[in-house]
């Protein structure tokens, strides 16, 4: 059997992350496709597709996980939440803002969108589902190597990695954390 790689994730340290929100804006930035200054003459209400939480003192940015059994694509009643290519996708266009996908999401990192230019009676009609798309479509169109809030990180505290990846760095941190705590008991 041919072990295939894991998925792609955006993966953010807590220890470095400030809670300065640039990934946010590199993203929304990177979704509208222009820079800041055209944003603000055009009057661009800029959506990120990840968020920056806070508890406490600690910072950290929420986004899509790319899981490998995605709970949202198997929730998605119109199938508007895809798997394709180790990616979960969103077609927007099949999405009808039921939010279904935003509640069964383990992350919280799914957002409805709602359409400014869809309001009747100032109230919105449909929402449209959206999450962190690795920047794909930007990575592959300009050959771009990392999605815009890694490059945006002045801490470095995000970074994409693949789960193999992850778990190896994973276990690395839990045995130093062993041989400290081993060493604290010898003494």
């Amino acid at each position: 059997m041919v072990k295939t790689k894991e998925n792609f994730f955006i993966y953010a340290d807590p220890r470095k992350c400030m809670g300065c929100k640039n990934c946010e804006l590199a993203c929304a930035l990177a979704h509208a496709d222009c820079d800041l200054h055209s944003a603000v003459a055009q009057g661009l209400h800029l959506q990120p597709r990840n968020s920056v939480v806070q508890v406490e003192d600690m910072a950290m940015p929420i986004q899509c996980r790319q899981c490998e059994d995605a709970p949202c694509a198997h929730a998605c009643p119109t199938g508007a939440i895809y798997q394709e290519d180790r990616y979960v996708k969103i077609n927007e266009s099949n999405c009808i803002g039921c939010k279904v996908c935003s509640m069964v999401c383990p992350f919280g990192a799914i957002i409805i969108v709602k359409d400014e230019k869809d309001k009747v009676n100032g109230r919105t009609k449909n929402g449209k589902a959206r999450k962190c798309d690795l920047c794909l479509s930007r990575r592959q169109d300009n050959q771009e190597v990392t999605c815009a809030c890694v490059a945006a990180c002045p801490t470095k505290a995000i970074t994409l990695v693949d789960y193999e990846s992850y778990r190896k760095k994973l276990f690395e941190e839990r045995g130093k954390e062993l041989v400290r705590a081993h060493t604290r008991t010898k003494i």
